[in-house]
């Protein structure tokens, strides 16, 4: 029961994942995250601003990657599942979160 609580966001809701996809996601925001501190060593660097850019925009990437896999998850299990309970107010928070995503 704690661990649940713990798993849960402030909104009360919560997404039960295999391992297999908790492993795969983290893994992705491993990488993004050693991008990230390979950005910030270029910056402690003095590296050229191109060079920077670039990674910036592999970063950008691998970010636009994990929202991707993030959202088909979602929408797979999540959102099949609340239409499926008779839930369709999960419809427009889908819209809303994707329009997030698109700004």
């Amino acid at each position: 029961m704690e661990n649940e609580k713990e798993n849960e966001c402030r909104c009360g809701k919560h997404t039960d994942r295999s391992d297999e996809d908790r492993k795969r996601l983290i893994n992705r925001l491993n990488r993004i995250e050693g991008q990230i501190r390979g950005i910030r060593a270029m910056v402690e660097r003095d590296a050229y601003c191109p060079d920077i850019l670039t990674q910036s925009a592999a970063v950008n990437a691998a970010v636009n990657a994990f929202n991707k896999d993030l959202i088909a998850g979602h929408i797979h299990h999540c959102v099949v599942r609340d239409v499926r309970d008779g839930n369709e107010e999960v419809i427009d928070e889908l819209v809303e979160t994707l329009q997030k995503l698109m700004k």
